[in-house]
Order: structure tokens, then sequence, then C-alpha cells
């Protein structure tokens, strides 16, 4: 799984989850991966299904319909240290560490599942939210 630096967000605030994907989808669009269309799919997709997937992460992604709209596959990691509730108030799903993706073909089913292996560890989630440099949270990622 390829980092791109410039994708890493340190010490992020959102008020809500859905500013949170849009972020996400910022990042992914500034960067060349994905066209502008692709972000309000981010949303629908979360709305549809949930993209928060326990231990204090959510992936953020596109749904298929908008698979079109995927130039290339990149992979956003954005930390939030206060959170943003991906639940309810009366069931809240709080997401510190966000991975925004985007792949060609099926490859954001490989990003996935890296991700998931990888958070599967609620040690490793705790190693990005805390991680003081864009160095050290890529670092967790190279082979």
């Amino acid at each position: 799984m390829e980092i791109q630096k410039n994708l890493i967000q340190l010490n992020k605030h959102f008020e809500n989850k859905e500013e949170a994907i849009k972020y996400c989808g910022s990042l992914l669009v500034e960067g060349g991966y994905v066209n502008p269309e692709y972000v309000p799919a981010m949303i629908k997709r979360n709305e549809e299904l949930s993209v928060y997937m326990g231990n204090f992460i959510a992936i953020p992604h596109g749904t298929d319909e908008a698979k079109k709209e995927v130039l290339k596959t990149g992979i956003t990691i954005v930390q939030v240290p206060r959170g943003v509730n991906f639940g309810t108030e009366e069931d809240p799903k709080i997401a510190t560490v966000l991975f925004g993706i985007a792949g060609v073909g099926n490859e954001h089913l490989d990003l996935i599942q890296k991700i998931s292996i990888f958070c599967a560890d609620v040690d490793n989630v705790v190693k990005i939210a805390d991680a003081k440099s864009v160095e050290e949270i890529a670092s967790f990622f190279e082979n």
C-alpha cells in the first residue's frame, strides 16, 4: 500500500461526519485521484452503509456508481484527536482516524483489507492517533 505523504493530515477537527467525509474527498480531488463528483458519492455511501469500521476508524469511500470518477488509486489518512461521531447521539461511533480511499477497479477492496488488518489491533490505531508527524504515520504502512 503506497502512502502519499501529502494526503496525511494531522490534528484535524470536524463538527460532524459529513464535514469529515467531504474533507477526505477534497484531499483526493486536490491530489488528482478523483473527480469532484466522487465526493457526494462518499456521503451517499455512508448514508447507505456506515463507513465506520470499529476500533475508532472510518473508511470513507464512494459508491460503486461513482467508480467512473476515480482517476487513480489513492488513500488519505486524517488524524482527528477529538474524534468525530459516525453514529448517533444515542449510539455514538467515534472515529479518531479516517482513511479516505478511492480505488481503480477493485483496488479499493485491497486497500480496505490492508487497513482493516492493520487496524484490527487497536494499538496500531492509537499509534496513528498519537503520531506527531506525517513521516511517523507513513512509516506504519511501509512494507
